[in-house]
């Protein structure tokens, strides 16, 4: 058996996650403290109590951060471990953090820049992104670099065999999304999301992110971490660049996915909130086992699970 795991992205926030395993565990609850120091407000707080500012990006990310490396530190104590990592957007820098790339404190720190850095390249309500479902990649691509002659539109996520998420500028969104109707695809969901992140919309952020970026020293991964952007292994030299593709370029995530699979993996955890990549997985390929731990039931689960193959 073969286990990776795989590492929330944002969009799966909800108050009151981590919450359980917090009161469960001093491991959890360490690693909320220790990310509180770096972030200079209680962590606990924003994800347990009711208030506006968990889903503005540059809250949510080091939340999610947290939530899922606590988790992860959890499942280590009781010797369960990955043999590779990977993780949808911001899950990648928690995978980096897992992989010691760098460290938990520098995630932190950088996840909250890279939130701002985001969401002031693309404010909530600049641009668009809609699902498209049921309709082959190729397909999605001609017509988006169709559409692009109105303005930027691009595949923004490869999530799973039937759903590819398209972004960019409203007018040029609309215009990949006409052109696909009259190709006959039927299933085109608007998202609701924070902005059309992963797209050229995003250059600024990506501009200001290598910057940072440039102020750290990377490590050479202690296990492998599949990349969103290339679906490869990353190394140590081309993580910084990595990353700062990554925030304007498409998560091929149903690449990693198969990429993970091929490199020998059976079994995924999907370690943070939220069950959507445990979903993605399964759509990937149905023979593998998918499991998930967000909370203390499937903690116990997961445990068990893993315990007994």
């Amino acid at each position: 058996m073969t286990v990776a795991f795989v590492y929330s992205g944002q969009g799966s926030q909800y108050i009151g996650m981590g919450k359980e395993l917090y009161d469960f565990s001093e491991i959890v609850r360490d690693t909320f403290k220790e990310a509180s120091h770096v972030l200079g407000y209680d962590l606990a707080s924003l994800c347990f109590e009711e208030n506006e500012k968990l889903n503005l990006t540059e809250y949510t990310q080091p939340a999610i951060l947290t939530v899922s490396y606590a988790i992860d530190q959890l499942l280590g104590s009781v010797g369960i471990q990955p043999t590779l990592v990977a993780g949808l957007s911001l899950g990648e820098y928690t995978a980096l953090v897992k992989a010691n790339a760098f460290s938990f404190s520098q995630g932190v720190s950088l996840v909250v820049k890279r939130g701002r850095y985001m969401s002031e390249a693309a404010p909530r309500g600049t641009g668009k992104m809609v699902a498209v479902m049921y309709t082959d990649r190729h397909f999605i691509e001609a017509a988006c670099l169709e559409a692009s002659k109105v303005g930027i539109v691009s595949p923004a996520n490869y999530n799973m065999p039937t759903q590819v998420v398209i972004g960019g500028e409203v007018a040029a969104v609309d215009a990949a999304v006409a052109i696909l109707e009259e190709q006959g695809v039927r299933r085109m969901i608007p998202l609701d999301v924070s902005g059309p992140f992963h797209t050229a919309l995003l250059d600024p952020a990506s501009q200001r992110l290598k910057e940072e970026l440039a102020k750290m020293t990377f490590n050479e991964p202690s296990l492998p971490v599949i990349g969103n952007t290339e679906a490869q292994v990353m190394q140590a030299g081309d993580i910084a660049s990595l990353l700062e593709r990554q925030v304007k370029s498409a998560v091929k995530w149903e690449d990693s996915v198969r990429e993970m699979i091929a490199m020998g993996a059976t079994t995924f955890v999907e370690v943070g909130p939220g069950k959507t990549l445990s979903k993605f997985i399964k759509k990937i390929d149905k023979t593998v086992t998918v499991l998930n731990v967000e909370d203390l039931k499937s903690f116990e689960k997961t445990v068990a699970a893993l315990s007994t193959k």
